[in-house]
Formats: structure tokens, C-alpha cells, sequence
């Protein structure tokens, strides 16, 4: 059995072209999607009807509840609560009422079991929050304290801080997977996850897509996005919005 988990696509349907692809010759059985679909990229529409169209499980990302009802003041910095409901606006302009509602009533999180009997507990940020920030270099505790609340789990997998790692602790294994659209590691390279069973082990692979980077920066040029210089940065440097 081959699953693939993809997430924070944030409306750059052209990395998910490229990832797509790359997913078609993997063979997978299952795609689930981890949320982010269609905020700050040029193409927030073309983005979910891909997602869509893949017959994968998605679940609800903080961005896609930004989406549903704006940015909300101690979510994001002071200095950026302005611009980013912008972009949030903006994106709704390239939406109707029924994507917006696809969105609003998407799941929070998923619980697979395997054809050999193993659980995965996949989420966007937190079994309890679409929001709070989780990253690789927090100690074990943390980790467990913070991913691992469903005990019976044998991996868990999120997204939401785009950046990938594999951490195995105590018998179990936590993976984030990246992010697809907007990866925050200094790589301007598409990330997704494959976890594949082999008798009773899951094997958790990173896997890294490199796509034309500078057509999407073209992009947000075309579509005169809000946040423009900003996001190009972004994009062309694989970087945060604050490490740029």
C-alpha cells in the first residue's frame, strides 16, 4: 500500500502540475490532501479544481479557513493583519459561493488504517488547532505533547510550517510533509510525503519536485496580485514571508 499526502499549495497550481505528475508515476494508492488549497498563489481556482479532480480526501488548513472568514487580528503579526486580508479578498474574487463553502466544510483531521493494520493520524497543524506552529526542533516532549495526543497512532503526519522532516521517537514516527506551493526551507523545490507499507513497516519518504519557478512569479505579476513583490520573493527563494 502507497499513500501520498500533499498539502500547502496556497493557490500555485503550477507546482502542483509538476507534483501531480510526479505522483502519476509512483503508482500511489490514496492521496490525501492536508489542507492550504488556494491562499496567496495566482491561481487559487485552477489550484482546488486540480485538488478536486485528484479524487483525493482533503482536509481544512488555517489559510482555507482564512479564506472562509478572513484574517483575524493575534492569527498573523500586527504588520501584515492588513495586507494578507487583502490577498484574502482578492482570492475571493477568483472563487464562487460553492468553492467557498467546499472549503468551509472540509474535515479537520483523518485516521487511516492500513491493509496491515497500521495507524496514521494525519492533521493540518495540531490534532486541536488549524493554527498552532509545531517545528522540527522542538524536543520529544513537546512533540508529543503537541502531535502525538491520539496515543494509538503508529505515524503522524502535518503540514502548516512548510518545512519537511522525519522524526522517529518512542516507537513512532511524526512527519511533516512540506509544503507543495510555498516550501520555507531556502529549497524553491515542491514537497509532498509518500509513506509506503512493506509487510509490517511504513517506510516515510520526502519527496522534492522541482517546477518553473519563474513562470509562477510571472504569474503573480499577470493577475496583479496584492502582496506582489513580497510573494515573488517568496516563491523564487523558498522562504518564509519574514526570512525573506
Amino acid at each position: 500500500m502507497k499513500i501520498a499526502f500533499l498539502s500547502d499549495i496556497h493557490g500555485n497550481a503550477v507546482a502542483l502540475d509538476y507534483v501531480i505528475s510526479h505522483i502519476e508515476k509512483l503508482y500511489v494508492d490514496q492521496i490525501y490532501v492536508l489542507g492550504d488549497l488556494c491562499y496567496r498563489g495566482p491561481e487559487p481556482k485552477r489550484a482546488l479544481q486540480l485538488i478536486q479532480d485528484l479524487n483525493a480526501k482533503v482536509l481544512k488548513g488555517n489559510a482555507d479557513e482564512w479564506v472562509v472568514r478572513g484574517v483575524r487580528k493575534g492569527e498573523v503579526p500586527d504588520k501584515a493583519l492588513e495586507m494578507m486580508n487583502k490577498e484574502r479578498d482578492w482570492t475571493l474574487t477568483h472563487l464562487n459561493d460553492k468553492d467557498v463553502d467546499y472549503l468551509k466544510n472540509l474535515p479537520s483531521d483523518f485516521k487511516i488504517t492500513t491493509r496491515n493494520g497500521k495507524t496514521i493520524h494525519a492533521f493540518h497543524a495540531t490534532p486541536t488547532s488549524l493554527f498552532d506552529v509545531v517545528l522540527p526542533d522542538k524536543n520529544t516532549t513537546e512533540i508529543e505533547e503537541s502531535l502525538m495526543s491520539n496515543t494509538d497512532a503508529d505515524l503522524y503526519v502535518y503540514a502548516h510550517i512548510h518545512l519537511p522532516y522525519v522524526r522517529y521517537m518512542n516507537g513512532k514516527c511524526v512527519a511533516n510533509l512540506g509544503s507543495v506551493g510555498l516550501p520555507f526551507d531556502g529549497q524553491p523545490l515542491a514537497s509532498f510525503l509518500v509513506v509506503e507499507e512493506t509487510d509490517d513497516q511504513l517506510k516515510v519518504t520526502i519527496e522534492r519536485v522541482r517546477y518553473d519557478v519563474v513562470k509562477v512569479m510571472k504569474q503573480y505579476e499577470d493577475v496583479n496580485y496584492p502582496n506582489l513583490e513580497l510573494m515573488k520573493k517568496v516563491v523564487q527563494k523558498g522562504l518564509g514571508p519574514f526570512q525573506v
